[in-house]
């Protein structure tokens, strides 16, 4: 068995019941120890437990939230005991005591499919007690509690991926150093390279020769 164990206990107190009961909750949480004396337990109820249990378990409600037996979440929790129930199993590593499946929050804590991390009890009459591990049930609110994780976790990935580039990519643009091939120069308009060459005078100032004049027609064949 688990070393820590967590008691829902506004679920237990309830199981068979239309209100909680402190008394049924006593006797379970006092069953369980019995079978396992090893186990570390800890009691949660939530905000509203001490308004709905009858007037006469009142004061030792109060007794038992003052001496630390029960423990109840902050006023305004969000999630309210189901998820203080969640929170402290999730970060001591415990097995929780609950016939509640947590539908809404299968998306969130996937360990609750592992095994062991659910046990479950109903008093069964002429006998007492019986505690049996068991496994959270699925239904449409756990499928959309599970969508909704993967959206958010696909959501939170895409924003941290950034494209990374070359180490060369990252350099600073060379400076060319000589014009493209092709390109004119201003003022002049020649070409690099072209000044005196092929194509110039005798003078080599760079005019073009006079042309060549065209030969005259012969003229036509006697008839």
């Amino acid at each position: 068995m688990p070393h820590h164990v967590v008691v829902d206990g506004s679920n237990i107190a309830t199981e068979g019941r239309s209100m909680p009961s402190l008394a049924q909750l006593n006797e379970a949480v006092m069953a369980f120890m019995a079978e396992h004396p090893e186990a570390l337990i800890t009691v949660v109820v939530d905000a509203t437990f001490g308004h709905r249990i009858d007037a006469k378990e009142v004061k030792e409600f109060d007794e038992a939230i003052a001496n630390n037996e029960l423990v109840a979440p902050p006023a305004g929790a969000v999630g309210r005991g189901d998820a203080f129930v969640l929170s402290i199993a999730n970060k001591v590593g415990a097995t929780i005591l609950t016939n509640d499946s947590f539908q809404e929050f299968h998306g969130q804590y996937d360990w609750l499919f592992d095994e062991g991390r659910l046990i479950g009890g109903k008093p069964v009459p002429h006998i007492g007690w019986v505690f049996v591990p068991r496994i959270p049930v699925r239904g449409p609110v756990s499928r959309s509690a599970v969508k909704e994780a993967k959206r958010k976790k696909a959501g939170a990935v895409a924003r941290g991926t950034a494209r990374i580039g070359s180490p060369e990519a990252s350099q600073p643009m060379p400076i060319p150093t000589a014009p493209p091939p092709g390109a004119r120069l201003g003022g002049g308009g020649e070409r690099p390279g072209r000044r005196g060459g092929r194509g110039s005078g005798r003078g080599g100032d760079g005019a073009a020769p006079a042309p060549t004049p065209a030969a005259s027609p012969a003229p036509p064949a006697p008839a």
